[in-house]
């Protein structure tokens, strides 16, 4: 028994020697010019996997794409920092506002609540600059961004929510190129 508490003990002390030293788990987006730190990628693939078969086996229309390659390839460092602020905010705004219900429904919550958590503190964090020199970015970035939310808009509202929140790894995949251990 009292080898038990030892291992115990020695556990808990690594992980709190591990939660303590600085730059031991610095996770961080790199945006361009935006930085978020504290976000580990991991959990947010591990939230979207726990959810996938069942939102993807919702999606009926598999011949349409929401975020097509014209939104995320080739986007600069410069804009990558304005576009994902805008996709970030409309899943926010408009996909898990109104996926809520449906998350409940399926009895996926939790995941639900950790992907829509873990996107707010990365859209809070993120500070595009009003830089002049940054406005060709910001509105190259927003012209990608339109094209996604009108290819949303051109959908019957319940199927783009679906389609929106089964592209999640698509979106991820994308993010994850700026993504720094």
């Amino acid at each position: 028994m009292s080898s038990i508490l030892q291992t115990l003990s020695c556990l808990s002390l690594i992980l709190l020697v591990w939660n303590q030293v600085p730059g031991l788990l610095a996770h961080e987006f790199r945006f361009g010019p935006c930085r978020v730190e504290g976000v580990v990628l991991s959990e947010l693939w591990e939230a979207f996997r726990a959810m996938k078969s069942t939102v993807q086996t919702q999606d009926g229309i598999t011949s349409v794409r929401l975020l097509k390659s014209q939104v995320l390839q080739d986007v600069s460092d410069a804009e990558s920092c304005y576009l994902v602020h805008s996709l970030l905010k409309f899943y926010l705004n408009t996909v898990f506002k109104n996926y809520h219900s449906k998350a409940a429904k399926f009895k996926t919550s939790k995941s639900f609540s950790t992907l829509a958590n873990n996107f707010f503190v990365i859209a809070s964090k993120l500070q595009p600059s009003k830089d002049k020199d940054m406005l060709s970015s910001s509105e190259s970035a927003h012209r990608r961004f339109l094209l996604f939310r009108k290819a949303f808009k051109q959908m019957n509202t319940e199927v783009a929510l679906v389609k929106a929140f089964g592209e999640v790894d698509i979106l991820l995949t994308w993010m994850q190129k700026f993504y720094q251990l």
